[in-house]
């Protein structure tokens, strides 16, 4: 079926998954809360992806950080000088846009050149049809603040707009305490803040929202090679399904990281089908990237990009290491070893293989010297691949690929439209709706009720005793609870056959399927379906 925003949108605000913040004082553009259901939505897809990134690994930790950091850490990682988008006002209608995004809608590119942006020609406000517009100009996207009683410039702060500068802050502790070596991850997920010019679609683009950050560290390629003798590339075919493998350069560790997030989003629910790869060009790279690809989904306004998988080369790292005077390498015994078997024409050689290839580069030849030297001493500063998702890109995804509308027709011929969100189990809000058939009779009802106490040890459970149970059915369909679970007089051995005394009846909500089963096999027949 079709799918818009507005239906969507109209379904999270009745149901309690999304609401717009300070409502009652007119709302703030791009700020949004998560109501009773998507709360329990946001805290799911943050409990599954640090269960596939961190807990089902041995090579991943995680950390949780401040939201304001030292201000340095942002002048080294380039936000102070470089994190900005080019804004532009219409000067009839007063209306401001994001240039890229403006010239984006009307199918032209925003130029960029040594002395910053121009609009190309034919650009005109989306709002009015106006071309006269101001000149592109840079909008820095932080949030500013002050620490401490006075608001002056040496008490300027940032609320952070990305969680992963936290990860780099921290590596020198997180190393020795976490007794892991290099090839490792650190995860972090959070709250970022990001001063939109032009919040848009929905959650989808919004200033306060959350992150789901890993940086993965890996050995420089020319540290795969001393320690294997060579190193592996996506030519060689690896196995990325397996294990990783010592020999694995930062080429197959992209692609590797591109191929598990590509399976997580798809045990999440989403098809494979609305899920597209882009792979950034060399023109759109960051100056330090070696690679990008973003993972996108096809929502109701359009293919956009859910996750980045970005291979970082040492930047970050490096930045940090000149900005504070800290050196960031790390010892890698191994590496150590393996060079001290090297003979002395083995070291020139490949000591005069790396300074060709970095002048070649434009690199300084005695830079390439010392970390050569470092490499032999088994030191280096390592790379990093990051994979860094959007939680409410996510949870917007899921829900407009859950949203469904189904026609019913029931026995008298009668029409009427079921609205339902098919959540994958391990996602949905609540898990399992217990319903008493009556609630007029206490012995049922407390029977109902000792078993929905017992079930709400294991999993966020709905109670409901109020109306018929078929509207109590589509109540919770709305809201995407995959099992219903109806306690009626044949469960009291008052039916009609007393063998079903102690069963219930299990709705299932995708297919409306209902079956009879013993209560003592309920909690594993749920089980087994709600597994990610």
């Amino acid at each position: 079926m079709e799918k818009s925003l507005e239906q969507i949108a109209s379904l999270c605000k009745r149901r309690g998954f999304i609401f717009p913040s300070s409502e009652i004082y007119g709302g703030l553009n791009g700020f949004w809360d998560y109501g009773p259901m998507g709360s329990e939505l946001k805290r799911n897809i943050r409990d599954a992806w640090w269960h596939f990134m961190v807990q089902w690994r041995d090579d991943v930790v995680g950390l949780d950080a401040t939201i304001i950091m030292n201000p340095r850490i942002w002048e080294a990682s380039g936000h102070v000088g470089g994190f900005a988008d080019p804004m532009v006002d219409c000067k009839d209608c007063k209306k401001r846009h994001r240039a890229d995004q403006l010239c984006e809608e009307q199918g032209l590119k925003l130029v960029q050149d040594g002395k910053g942006w121009k609009l190309p020609e034919g650009c005109k406000c989306t709002a009015c049809g106006s071309k006269n517009l101001t000149e592109p100009r840079s909008f820095n996207l932080m949030f500013k603040t002050y620490v401490g009683p006075v608001e002056d410039d040496s008490s300027v702060a940032y609320l952070r707009p990305e969680t992963a500068q936290a990860i780099f802050a921290q590596f020198l502790n997180i190393v020795p305490t976490s007794r892991k070596a290099v090839p490792f991850g650190v995860a972090q997920s959070g709250k970022s803040f990001r001063n939109e010019i032009n919040p848009r679609n929905y959650t989808f683009r919004s200033r306060e929202f959350e992150q789901m950050e890993l940086e993965f560290f890996i050995r420089p390629d020319e540290a795969v090679e001393l320690l294997c003798g060579h190193v592996a590339t996506l030519a060689d075919g690896p196995d990325l399904s397996g294990e990783p493998q010592d020999d694995w350069g930062w080429e197959v560790w992209h692609k590797y990281w591109v191929e598990q997030r590509l399976k997580w989003y798809r045990l999440a629910g989403l098809p494979q089908e609305d899920l597209h790869l882009y792979w950034q060009t060399k023109e759109e790279l960051a100056h330090y990237a070696r690679a990008c690809v973003d993972i996108e989904y096809a929502f109701p306004f359009g293919v956009q990009e859910l996750e980045g998988i970005a291979a970082r080369s040492d930047f970050d790292l490096t930045q940090h290491q000149k900005h504070s005077g800290k050196s960031m390498e790390v010892m890698d015994d191994r590496l150590r070893l393996a060079c001290a078997t090297k003979s002395p024409e083995e070291k020139d050689a490949f000591r005069a293989k790396v300074v060709a290839d970095w002048t070649a580069r434009g690199k300084d030849p005695a830079a390439a010297n010392a970390f050569v030297d470092g490499l032999f001493a088994g030191r280096y500063v390592p790379h990093v691949i990051e994979p860094s998702a959007g939680t409410d890109r996510l949870a917007l995804a899921l829900l407009c690929n859950a949203y469904d509308e189904e026609k019913l027709v029931d026995s008298k011929g009668k029409e009427d439209i079921r609205y339902v969100l098919r959540f994958s189990p391990a996602l949905a809000p609540v898990k399992v709706a217990v319903l008493p058939l009556v609630k007029n009779k206490p012995e049922l009802r407390e029977k109902a009720r000792d078993l929905y106490k017992k079930l709400q040890r294991k999993w966020k459970c709905a109670w409901d005793e109020t109306g018929a149970i078929g509207r109590r059915y589509r109540r919770q369909d709305e809201i995407g609870t995959p099992f219903c679970v109806t306690v009626d007089f044949d469960t009291m051995g008052e039916g009609d056959d007393p063998a079903l005394k102690d069963t219930v009846t299990l709705r299932f909500r995708d297919s409306m399927e209902q079956v009879r089963i013993p209560i003592s096999e309920l909690v594993a027949k749920i089980d087994a379906a709600i597994e990610l």
